[in-house]
């Protein structure tokens, strides 16, 4: 606690207040933290006394997906429960949308008086951290004023920073000091076990991931409509938030394919659409003889016949693998793949990099067939070479990538009984 608040966290502040002179998203996240007390204390006066809170808290926009199914489930059978959630990323704060969230607002700053001030003002039951970003000041003075604090969803992935001799002692005195922690699957307990120690204190459950319910309740429209085989999709690859470090390989691998293959359509999504970014990626297909035409629609979402479209808009992407047959998710090659549950429940076979070990669903898909690591050029032309040449492989892994979805749904209904009892 010491070290913490002595040397950590001064220095964190510090550096991010340096990066946001640069940075918008650090600028947005500071000053929301800023304002965080003050937009708590006029809630929670105009809300008054005696309500029953639960205060969540969301990384960013891919956490609170994992949370939305727990707060709506909670809400349905708790009238009085007001639930509010906090963020650390504008892309959480910015388009976290429920009816079940009775507040959204930035976390506030770690520092001691300002956690003492927002647990007065605000007074939670329960505090529920989704995956990670626990804050060490909050759980520390939470605990020792009886306040609940749950950590749900938690992964421990391989060779991760967590499990190594220094770093794992620090995890050990904050895990310990959270009321109750419940992780994806049984591998992740062991890891979290290997943490803990001889510590004792938080209530062990493994749990499963909420967002798989989220995902499946998501597809119910699009299940129903496509009753047809994949066969009669178009032969369509999409390429979902693909990051800048990828590009070079993905654009010259699709180049290829579409010059191969004369049937071939491709819906490229980065994973940040901003109007430059857009302009160079229809450059760069440009100059190997493919004009690409920007997708801007919101509503109607029937994709154009163009050979090469590319997406302009966010919030649709789990509508449009339903027009696909193969997906190559973004991310593997820098931070961490991205969501590779929406491609799997419209029956795609799913290829990302080789950074997949932040996802439990990503390997979920390799081991059960429907996934694949992908590390360069020459393996992504391979892999969706086969699965375009081969219809019967395709439908198998398809099926295959669906299933690990069907079989990992129904957390939720547990998940809400358990943050209500524990």
């Amino acid at each position: 606690m010491i070290i913490y608040n002595g040397i950590l966290y001064p220095l964190i502040f510090f550096f991010a207040l340096i990066a946001s002179i640069f940075s918008k998203k650090i600028r947005d996240s500071m000053v929301g933290r800023y304002r965080a007390p003050s937009i708590l204390k006029e809630y929670f006066k105009e809300k008054g006394p005696n309500s029953k809170i639960y205060w969540f808290h969301a990384s960013s926009l891919g956490e609170f997906y994992q949370i939305k199914t727990i707060l709506e489930g909670l809400k349905e059978g708790q009238d009085d429960l007001v639930c509010i959630v906090s963020f650390s990323s504008p892309s959480g704060f910015d388009n976290a949308e429920s009816d079940a969230m009775d507040l959204k607002f930035y976390i506030p700053f770690d520092f001691p008086w300002t956690v003492r001030g927002i647990l007065n003002t605000v007074g939670p039951e329960k505090i529920v951290f989704a995956s990670y970003d626990l804050w060490p000041n909050l759980v520390w003075i939470s605990r020792a004023r009886g306040i609940h604090i749950n950590l749900f969803s938690v992964r421990i992935k391989k060779g991760s920073l967590k499990l190594r001799v220094l770093i794992k002692g620090v995890f050990r005195v904050i895990y310990s000091s959270v009321s109750s922690i419940y992780t994806i699957s049984e591998k992740d307990m062991k890891g979290l076990c290997d943490i803990l120690g001889d510590a004792q204190g938080p209530r062990l459950r493994v749990m499963g991931n909420p967002r798989y319910d989220l995902v499946m309740r998501d597809a119910i429209q699009f299940r129903d409509q496509d009753v047809g085989d994949m066969k009669d999709r178009d032969l369509r690859i999409i390429i979902g938030s693909a990051h800048r470090e990828e590009e070079e390989h993905l654009i010259s691998a699709m180049v290829d394919l579409m010059n191969t293959y004369p049937d071939l359509r491709v819906l490229y999504a980065l994973h940040e659409p901003s109007e430059s970014a857009i302009s160079e990626i229809k450059k760069k297909f440009h100059d190997q003889g493919h004009v690409g035409t920007v997708f801007r629609k919101k509503t109607e979402l029937a994709l154009p016949s163009d050979r090469l479209v590319i997406l302009g808009v966010v919030g649709i992407l789990s509508k449009l693998y339903w027009q696909c047959k193969i997906a190559y998710i973004g991310g593997g090659h820098s931070t961490g793949v991205h969501n590779v549950m929406e491609p799997a429940v419209a029956r795609l076979p799913v290829l990302f990099g080789p950074r997949y070990h932040n996802s439990h669903e990503a390997e979920e898909l390799m081991a059960n067939g429907g996934g694949f690591c992908v590390r360069d050029k020459d393996e992504l032309l391979s892999t969706t070479k086969k699965l375009i040449s081969d219809e019967k492989y395709c439908k198998i892994t398809s099926l295959a990538a669906s299933d690990v979805i069907y079989k990992n749904v129904g957390s939720t209904s547990e998940m809400v009984r358990y943050v209500l009892s524990d």
